[in-house]
């Protein structure tokens, strides 16, 4: 099928058949430039005088250029050193917002009775602030290491591994299907760079939300003007 803008902005890549919001039993999120207004990893660098450099590479990222996303955030994390735990606090509460919908998405879909997925290539100093304001039910994302008050350009490995990227979104929305005894073709993917590809590729519905060229080309659904929540228009 040839794309079809539904509504201004809402553009329909494949033929869905008439969607139920009851049909779906998770929706999975990336947190940047998606739930979010902006590249946490980006503002944190600003603190060290290095966003410029630091968002060349999310960018180059984002867009599928660099193959190696964990090399790549590595890099970028390297930079970050020697900034104190209260920029980061000061990002958090000066320059973070929720994208518009944000709100209203996840509620409708609670309503709807749906389990709701954080899954990030960015950092648990955020995601789990997001999570307890938003009242998401499962989030996967990086640990910054601090000593002292201050990042050392170090994550922490965890148990499930040790970054974040591409691979491990597609890996824990099919781990938290698994939990909830579901299949992943009953799971809603949003994203906007090319590490969301992978679990936006095993989901029942993939949405990209204002995102890079190559996203908006592969999702099902592209919301490119207006907030998260027009994604509701698609459903009767």
């Amino acid at each position: 099928m040839t794309p079809a803008e539904i509504s201004p902005g809402l553009v329909v890549n494949v033929s869905t058949p008439e969607l139920k919001l009851s049909n779906f039993k998770l929706i999975a999120f990336d947190m940047d430039s998606t739930l979010i207004n902006i590249e946490c990893v980006d503002e944190i660098a600003d603190a060290a005088g290095r966003k410029a450099e630091v968002a060349a590479i999310t960018e180059a990222a984002m867009r599928g250029e660099i193959t190696d996303y964990k090399e790549s955030l590595r890099q970028r994390v390297a930079l970050l050193k020697g900034v104190s735990v209260a920029s980061m606090d000061e990002v958090y509460h000066q320059r973070l917002q929720l994208n518009p919908g944000a709100a209203e998405l996840v509620h409708a879909c609670k309503e709807a009775g749906m389990k709701v997925l954080l899954v990030s290539g960015g950092f648990t100093f955020f995601t789990d602030r997001v999570r307890d304001e938003l009242g998401i039910d499962y989030t996967r994302s990086n640990v910054l290491e601090v000593k002292d008050g201050f990042l050392t350009g170090k994550m922490v490995d965890q148990p499930w591994g040790d970054i974040c990227d591409g691979d491990e979104k597609r890996k824990m929305l099919i781990e938290t299907c698994g939990k909830l005894g579901i299949n992943p073709l009953e799971a809603i993917a949003m994203g906007d760079g090319a590490n969301d590809l992978p679990m936006m590729g095993v989901a029942g519905l993939s949405v990209a939300y204002h995102a890079k060229p190559r996203v908006r080309e592969q999702a099902m659904v592209a919301i490119n003007q207006g907030g998260l929540d027009r994604l509701l228009e698609l459903f009767s």
